[in-house]
């Protein structure tokens, strides 16, 4: 028997339940991991109030790493191997589950449990946001919201080391600190500031060709208004809620701008992409472009009040359960 997280119903954290229940041999294409750390992040949030809808019940969680217990048939990993997942299905918050081999990426040496179930979905995003989503250039300006989560500061981190220069948004002075301190050149504290205006006065007067908004409701409108004609929205999140639903035609006036919705699971749908994506992160770690920042750790049976922490905006960078 191992300990999983399941909902019955979706809804606030206390639908979240701890269980024990039977785990059974891996079958073929699969392999069973010991998770020594999961990611929190916050689609688990969506997952869980039934914003993202999943059939019930269900287990949650998608991020995790751990070592290799057991293996089916046709596989190309062994027991005994560190890997990471953040594409393989729900049911990360666990003590132990079955993951299908191709969705799993092996954990080079110098990077630990923590840091890679801290980094896999976060460093992912950022990986398929700044390379493929809009190829982002040494010497472009980019604007970023939530600058101080777990994306952000590895994406400010990312982008400064290739040499572009990235605003982000934050809600607190301790908030701002943190990003300048990973990579962000300038900081604007939405709760003060009008950001529009500050972008302006940071660019001399330059709009921008991307703006990259995880919080949506709240900074939709703000970030396309900081676009240049033909510039790039990126709704890559909704930590506000979701936006309102937007006439064409808004795009349109504003410059003919354009908007994509992208998901990690999309930039990462073949083994090739995942394996790709995660040696891309993994490199930038390596070399210490990327340091991996573990703000909170929290037990598994404490599922509940991370996930309150994680909605009442009092987290910074990372976040990982020990199961």
């Amino acid at each position: 028997m191992v300990q999983v997280v399941k909902i019955h119903e979706t809804g606030g954290p206390e639908v979240m339940v701890l269980e024990d229940v039977p785990l059974q041999a891996p079958g073929p294409g699969m392999v069973q991991v010991v998770n020594r750390a999961i990611g929190l992040n916050y689609i688990d949030t969506y997952h869980r109030s039934g914003a993202y809808p999943l059939p019930l019940p269900t287990g949650i969680g998608l991020e995790g790493a751990g070592v290799v217990e057991a293996v089916g048939e046709g596989v190309d990993l062994a027991v005994g191997d560190r890997v990471a997942y953040c594409s393989a299905g729900f049911g990360a918050y666990a003590q132990a589950l079955n993951l299908p081999a191709a969705r799993l990426v092996q954990i080079p040496e110098g990077i630990d449990f923590e840091q890679a179930a801290a980094v896999m979905l976060k460093g992912q995003t950022t990986e398929y946001l700044l390379q493929r989503t809009y190829a982002l250039k040494p010497g472009e300006t980019c604007l970023f919201h939530a600058a101080a989560g777990g994306v952000g500061l590895v994406f400010g981190q990312w982008a400064s080391s290739i040499g572009a220069r990235v605003i982000g948004t934050v809600g607190s002075e301790e908030k701002a600190a943190l990003a300048l301190a990973h990579g962000f050149q300038h900081v604007i504290n939405y709760r003060t500031e009008n950001v529009v205006e500050r972008v302006m006065e940071i660019t001399g007067g330059e709009k921008l060709p991307v703006v990259y908004d995880g919080v949506g409701k709240d900074t939709f409108d703000m970030s396309l208004d900081c676009l240049r004609p033909r510039g790039l929205m990126v709704s890559f999140g909704n930590a506000s809620g979701m936006p309102a639903p937007l006439d064409l035609q808004t795009l349109s006036v504003r410059g003919s701008l354009y908007l994509t919705r992208p998901t990690l699971f999309t930039y990462t749908a073949t083994t090739e992409e995942l394996r790709q994506s995660s040696a891309d992160l993994f490199t930038r770690i390596q070399a210490g472009h990327i340091k991996v920042e573990i703000g909170q750790r929290y037990a598994l049976s404490d599922i509940q009040q991370a996930h309150r922490d994680l909605e009442g905006r009092k987290t910074s960078g990372s976040t990982v359960i020990l199961p």
